[in-house]
Order: structure tokens, then sequence, then C-alpha cells
């Protein structure tokens, strides 16, 4: 058992410790640590060896009471977790030591952005004044800091693409006049206060503002959105590239950040000691293209935006790479006013094609099914469980698939009487090998599609969307109210009144270390 005090000793010290939940998002969501990192049971083994990349860092796992973190102990450690504990009392026990909990998903990258504003007080303009400033024809440029998906899905009305890592390397190239207005916007708060604050800090001498709370809060005042919109920033050229290196290595020296050349990254590679992640911070056009090896694809923004996600160890050293360079020192200067251990690294070549493999323990014994014999076990009686994430299933499951989520799955079988054969699938088939080894008993067959729901559809098998059959309830994803364009209105608001208030709860919890320059 790990305290709650000895956790929040080793944020405070800057040690290494990954602080993970183990219980699904959307429970998650409702309250955690700050520096909390979600890995869901669930999911664990196709995602741990990536997450956690030295098998000695201290790992602390708690659950509210389910279970599911001595569960994820016991697996861990299988897997060379040497290092691995439960916190004391879970998240009963952190709030009776009068520990600060939080909510949301990303919650520390918020948190940040709030204090960003309140520090630098970074302009904003609401709604409606934007409107006004569209209606009159107004010189101004509207730019979308959110990855091309989320701004194809609806964006205000007249904006480009522009992913935060991007803005100070292509805000230029759209607003070429120094009296046109830069207006930066996300769903929410967190990317737009970035996204404006990071050409505030690169010194683009426009107008420069974030658009208050996003696309939350142009819904929220009655505006229409577009949707299906593709306008995205024009190619960079070599002048517009060099002002951009000059003023983002100006920005990222103020922060912090140090520079480094392969034959230094090689040593950071062989420092067992030490906790390393690596990101290529381009686009993932780019990095498809070609990228260094070992480096994974997580453009800028989003980096910053869900560093929770891509380094749950805290504490841990972080290498950027970037062959244009602006978009490494941009992010990095986040990372480190955030309190991380971030240097980029210039001179790898990109000789590495596609993107990086996922990194899976080996499979144990399970017996598999091709998708060419999933109808006749169906016919026979067998029950096709699917373990892909609820959002995912809903979308497209084989007919006749039921939705489980695999944390619960055991149970769930326990009271079934009629799952004597059960053929298990997953997005890429992974999951259900590991879970098909798992559930397999004397009276009961299981077996793991092999290949999982891809390898249907490769063989020429049709998906059938809905809600299906299901054996546990769509808990397991968090339901965004930024993302979408279905979201009650009560939700938006009061996402955007929980984040005004982060500000306060980073005072209350006092751990983050933060630094904004």
């Amino acid at each position: 058992m790990t305290s709650p005090q000895d956790v929040r000793h080793a944020l405070i010290a800057r040690h290494e410790i990954a602080l993970l939940d183990v219980r699904e998002e959307a429970a998650y969501a409702n309250a955690h640590p700050l520096f909390a990192a979600n890995l869901p049971l669930s999911r664990l083994e196709v995602e741990v060896l990536d997450r956690l990349p030295r098998r000695t860092v201290p790992v602390v796992l708690y659950d509210d009471g389910e279970g599911f973190a001595a569960r994820a102990l016991s697996r861990l450690r299988t897997l060379g977790y040497s290092n691995s504990s439960l916190l004391e009392g879970g998240l009963a026990g952190w709030r009776a030591a009068g520990y600060e909990v939080f909510r949301d998903v990303n919650s520390y990258s918020k948190a940040f952005g709030e204090l960003v504003e309140a520090r630098r007080h970074t302009p904003s303009l609401p709604a409606p004044e934007l409107k006004a400033r569209l209606d009159r024809g107004d010189d101004l440029v509207i730019l979308d800091a959110r990855r091309f998906e989320e701004y194809a899905t609806m964006n205000i009305p007249g904006g480009t693409s522009v992913p935060g890592a991007e803005l100070a390397l292509r805000a230029p190239l759209l607003a070429p006049d120094l009296a046109t207005t830069i207006i930066v916007n996300c769903a929410g708060r967190t990317r737009s206060l970035i996204g404006a604050q990071s050409l505030i800090n690169a010194g683009l001498p426009n107008p420069i503002y974030a658009l208050r709370n996003g696309t939350i809060g142009w819904t929220l005042e009655g505006l229409d959105l577009d949707k299906g919109s593709t306008a995205a920033a024009p190619e960079i050229d070599l002048p517009a590239l060099e002002t951009a290196r000059t003023r983002a290595r100006a920005v990222a020296y103020r922060a912090g950040v140090r520079h480094i050349t392969p034959a230094d990254l090689d040593r950071f590679i062989a420092d067992r000691g030490r906790t390393l992640y690596r990101f290529d911070v381009r686009t993932p056009a780019e990095h498809a293209a070609g990228h260094p090896r070992g480096f994974r694809n997580y453009p800028g923004g989003q980096l910053v935006q869900e560093t929770d996600m891509a380094a749950p160890v805290r504490g841990a050293r972080i290498v950027l790479h970037d062959d244009l360079g602006p978009r490494a020192d941009m992010t990095a200067s986040w990372l480190a006013q955030m309190g991380w251990d971030v240097l980029v690294v210039t001179g790898l070549p990109n000789t590495i094609k596609g993107t990086e493999p996922v990194t899976l323990p080996p499979f144990p014994d399970a017996e598999t099914i091709t998708p060419a014999d999933i109808p006749a076990a169906l016919a026979a009686g067998a029950r096709l469980i699917d373990l892909a994430p609820s959002p995912a299933y809903r979308r497209g499951h084989i007919a006749g698939a039921v939705f489980a989520i695999r944390a619960r799955l055991a149970a769930d079988l326990a009271v079934d009487s009629s799952a004597a054969d059960i053929i298990l699938t997953s997005p890429g088939g992974a999951l259900a090998r590991f879970t098909a080894a798992e559930l397999t008993t004397p009276t009961r067959r299981v077996r793991a599609l092999n290949g999982g729901t891809n390898a249907h559809i490769a063989a020429g098998g049709t998906l059938e969307p809905g809600n299906g059959e299901t054996l546990s309830p769509f808990d397991d994803v968090y339901r965004r109210p930024y993302e979408g364009t279905d979201n009650p209105r009560a939700a938006m608001q009061a996402y955007l009144d929980w984040e005004y208030g982060l500000v306060d709860q980073l005072k209350q919890d006092a751990t983050h270390g933060f630094v904004v320059i």
C-alpha cells in the first residue's frame, strides 16, 4: 500500500510516479486526483507498455471500492511492473486525507489553461461580439485550434483549421496584414486560450483574441455552426518558416526548454533509471510519411491538452521532434510551464513510414476463430460479445454482437446460464485475445475472433449500427459536452462553470508547480 501522503509528496518533489485510476473513463471523469491518469482495467494490457515504458517506475493504482485496482495490480506485476502498489483507501482514502478531487478529463491541462488566462489576461471576445464583427465584414480571421476531425464536425462560420501547434507557424500566412484581427477558437476554453496566448508569446503584432468559451459559447448564444468544413492553412514558405523559427525558439528559451542532438537522445534512451517519452508533434500525415524510430505521433496542440493521456508518469522526461522546429518549440514551451522536463531534439532523420506499432505483451494461450467461421458458430448457439468502447460499438458492430465492458464481464457471465460458448471480438482483436484466456473455464468455451472486428470488415463483412443488445450499460466512456453537435445546453453550461472554478481548485490542491511565463 502507498499512502495518499506519499503520493502527494512524490508529486510535490517531482519524483516519478504514475497514479492510475483503473475504473472506466466515465467514472474517472466524475472524480479523481489532479495528476491521476485513467488506464481502465478493461484496456490495461493493450495500453500499459506504451504509456508506462519503464517497468520499474513507481505505479500507484486505485478505484472507488469496485475491486478493479487489486486485479490491475496482479496483472501489472505479471507484466513485470515490480514497483506497483495500491493507493491506501482508494479514492475515498484520498478524500479522507483532505486532498482535492477534480472532474472531467485532461483536468490539469485545462486547469493550466485557466491559470494562463488568469496570469496573462489573455484577451478574449464573446460570441455576440465576434458575430457582430463578422456581420460588419471586419478584417479578421478565425483559426480553429482543434484536430481537423473536430473542426470538420462543426466550426465557427468562416473558420480555418489550424491545429494548436501549427498556429505560430501558419497564422502569419492567413493574416499577413498586421492590422488583421486573429481569433482563435476551440470547442470550449483551453485550446482557445493556449492558442491565442501562443501567438501573443511568439510576438505576432496582430490584434489577437481567444473566442470566449469556443463553440460552446457560440451555441449557447443561439448562433449556428457550420458542418463539414474543409478549409485548412496554406503550406509554409521559407521566409515564413525562418520568422516562425526565430519567434518559437525565443519563446522556448524563455520557458527554459533545452535542445539536444541525436547523440544526447541516445544517452537518454540508455538511461534505465528515468522514464522517457518521445513524441513527434507534427501532423498525422507528416508523421505517416516519415518519422524518427520510436517517436509516437501526438500533434503538439493535442499533447498540451491531453498530457495525462500521453504521458501518465508525472516527473518523466519528454523529448519532442519537429523537422521544421516551431511546433516542437512552442509545444515544449507549454509543457515546461506545466512542470515537465522537456527537450527538443534536432537533426533526426524521418526514416520510418507509417505509425509506430502498439507495444503488446505476448498473447496468452486462447482459442481463436476466423471471420469465416462466425456464422456457423452463431447458428450453433454461440454468443458473440463485443468489447469495443461503447461509441465504437454503437457506430457499428457485427450483427448479433452483444456489448460488454471487459472489467465486468466475468461477473456478468457468472449469472448468465446461456453463456457456455462465447466468441469475443474487439476492434483489432488484441483485447479479445487477452480476455478469452481469463474467461475460459471447464464448462465454458471462449474463443477470440482472430483480427477482431477489423478482420471481419477486411473479409467483406458489414457492420450494424445502433444500441444492439447489452450485457453492460453504456457507461464506460465519458460524454464530453464540447464534442459533437447534440449536447444538452445544461451540460455545456455546467462544463464552462467547472472550467471557471479550476484556478481556485489549483490553489486548494497545491501540487501543480505550474509557472506561467
